[in-house]
């Protein structure tokens, strides 16, 4: 199963600047949501992070 984690972030992108806004089943509603809150904008990134459930996985 897939799940999509919503996460706002500053123009570079960084992890240190991710805001997190909810995880999702499918990638529509989460930009959805992200339309829907006014994540879009001129000074800030959105970041939708596809994650596989119930998967192990040696790294």
């Amino acid at each position: 199963m897939k799940l999509f984690i919503l996460y706002q972030t500053d123009l570079w992108k960084s992890k240190i600047s991710r805001v997190f806004f909810g995880i999702f089943d499918s990638r529509p509603k989460a930009i959805d949501c992200a339309k829907y809150n006014g994540l879009y904008c001129s000074n800030s990134k959105v970041i939708i992070e596809e994650v596989t459930l119930n998967i192990f996985e040696e790294i």
